[in-house]
């Protein structure tokens, strides 16, 4: 079924890009790193298959950029990319570009939290602080207006009571201003003054999770995710922000689909703080590309993403390098309390200290993910591992849009991975 088909059941008014009638002209495929899927139990029809549900969601004209890495069993089994980085945008009529690389990067929004996690629990593992520790023993100025007893724990896994910037401050510059947003947010009260009440950080998390970094560790927080994570992964960028000598190489995030109307567009700007469409603008420009937006601004390739959660699947080891124990990882993984409605999101969801936890017999990774961990990125990026396939993925795009069309194409592409890489007998 052609999705795009779809679209006038559901809205007469979209903003959509071109695609092309000939997918291969802007498809990418790294052969060289793929390897062959009878390696890691899988077939080729198989993987067209997964490739099939991804072009799929490509024609639905919602996503000027794809790009899929899975691993299974440590083996690149697909690395692809299909779209371009620019010149596809709605509205855009130079043309479009040549065809992504598989390697380019991308902002991945909101799974910038998975990674900036990963900090705080190094710094568990290196005995500096413990996951049951206050937020106020190592950030005074947050333990007030009902914060006094939010723990470290707490704050990684959505309790500490403060999800929101409160609407009169609610400006994209405010991102720019570090010490005037994490005293903004230490001085605000509890919103949700029960530390047991989940309601999702969009930002504001993740502004306390780097600021108790910088104090406990004595060093930026770019500095310590390039000393920790990206240089012994082998990234290629894993940065917050993108340097300006690497922005000609960077995926331009789109607004496409239908306009975000009452009641939804009230529900995405308590989230965000900001008018959907203004979010997408503001990823595109070049302060946000300059500043440390911890909960919201990596840029990395799927490649890159994908190595995170690899090493994450293998109890902290990549490729030999131990990059975290295995006991921090455990930790990192272990469920928060039972599954409940998230206040802010108004969904059902498990979090541990760091990761958004799958569920069956369907959830966020697709289908029978409760094994998986992961983390989704502005509506429709996600990275994960699941042990129970054990794979590792990173999907990221470049279209960012409520339509239900897009939910749909995602959920089938989820679907497929899942069919696809079948569990591991143990």
């Amino acid at each position: 079924m052609n999705l795009a088909a779809c679209e006038p059941l559901i809205r007469p008014v979209y903003s959509r890009i071109v695609a092309p009638r000939n997918l291969a002209s802007v498809t990418r495929i790294d052969t060289s790193a793929e390897c062959d899927p009878r390696d890691v139990d899988m077939s080729r029809d198989g993987i067209e298959r997964i490739w099939s549900a991804v072009e799929n969601l490509y024609t639905s004209r919602l996503h000027p950029s794809i790009t899929l890495v899975i691993r299974r069993h440590g083996k690149v089994v697909m690395k692809r990319a299909i779209g371009c980085a620019d010149g596809n945008l709605p509205g855009q009529t130079q043309g479009m570009q040549l065809a992504m690389d598989p390697d380019a990067p991308q902002c991945i929004f909101s799974a910038s939290k998975a990674v900036t996690a990963l900090l705080i629990h190094k710094l568990v593992e290196d005995g500096k602080l413990e996951l049951s520790d206050k937020v106020s023993t190592h950030l005074p100025e947050f333990g007030q207006n009902g914060k006094q007893d939010i723990t470290i724990r707490g704050l990684l896994s959505h309790r500490a009571g403060v999800p929101f910037i409160p609407r009169e401050q609610a400006d994209p510059k405010l991102l720019l201003d570090w010490d005037r947003v994490v005293n903004l947010i230490c001085e605000q009260p509890a919103h949700f003054p029960n530390p047991a009440t989940v309601a999702y950080h969009a930002l504001t998390g993740g502004f306390i999770i780097g600021e108790i970094v910088r104090r406990v560790a004595g060093i930026e927080l770019s500095e310590a995710l390039d000393e920790w994570i990206r240089k012994p992964l082998g990234c290629r960028y894993l940065t917050y922000g993108l340097e300006p000598d690497l922005r000609d190489r960077l995926a331009r995030n789109a607004f496409t689909g239908p306009p975000a109307v009452w009641p939804l567009s009230t529900y995405i700007r308590r989230i965000t703080g900001v008018p959907f469409k203004q979010a997408i603008e503001v990823a595109n420009e070049n302060d946000f590309l300059s500043s440390v937006v911890p909960a919201g601004n990596m840029h990395a390739s799927a490649d890159d993403l994908c190595r995170v959660f690899e090493m994450l699947l293998n109890d902290g080891n990549f490729e030999g390098t131990q990059v975290l124990t295995k006991y921090t990882v455990a930790q990192a993984k272990r469920p928060v309390g039972r599954i409940r409605r998230d206040r802010a999101l108004h969904l059902p969801i498990r979090y541990s200290p760091g990761f958004m936890l799958g569920e069956s017999p369907y959830g966020l990774f697709g289908p029978r993910c409760g094994q998986a961990f992961g983390h989704l990125g502005f509506v429709n990026i996600l990275g994960w591992a699941d042990p129970q396939r054990q794979i590792s993925v990173a999907l990221l795009n470049t279209g960012k849009t409520i339509s239900p069309v897009g939910v749909v194409g995602l959920a089938r592409v989820l679907g497929s991975i899942g069919r696809e890489c079948t569990p591991v007998a143990a």
